[in-house]
């Protein structure tokens, strides 16, 4: 589900979804809709009003789900930190799996995260599997 908040969303992720990186290719499709989506990227600055959306968009996803934090200010509050309505990254309100540095993120940087967070995805699955076994035997 892209959450596209500000520039972040259209230099960063809409370039990424451009021909030129091809995002198809990895089975990686963008919704607008939580029910349809098991990654969040939240792009851009989120603010104490926001993070309430936030939260409920993400309680709306179905389980597994994963988020991607991408840009310094969706990690950290970026140059709006020092804004007392800022919230100083939106891992204070949802568990991030994958941050994405840059301001904005490169396009490359967004599809290496996409590729990190294939890997976390199948070391997970591959545990559980494993975990479920041992408990049959």
């Amino acid at each position: 589900m892209s959450f596209g908040i500000a520039c972040c969303s259209l230099e960063g992720m809409i370039a990424a979804s451009g021909p030129r990186f091809d995002f198809d290719r990895h089975g990686i499709f963008f919704r607008g809709v939580p029910r349809q989506s098991d990654v969040m990227i939240v792009a851009g600055t989120v603010n104490h009003k926001m993070a309430k959306v936030v939260k409920t968009l993400y309680d709306q996803m179905p389980d597994p789900k994963y988020v991607v934090s991408m840009g310094a200010c969706s990690n950290s509050g970026g140059t709006f930190r020092e804004y007392p309505n800022v919230v100083l990254g939106v891992d204070e309100i949802i568990p991030v799996d994958v941050y994405i540095p840059g301001c904005p993120p490169r396009p490359e940087s967004v599809q290496y995260a996409f590729l990190q967070l294939r890997e976390k995805i199948y070391k997970n699955t591959e545990a559980r599997l494993e975990a479920r076994a041992d408990a049959r035997k």
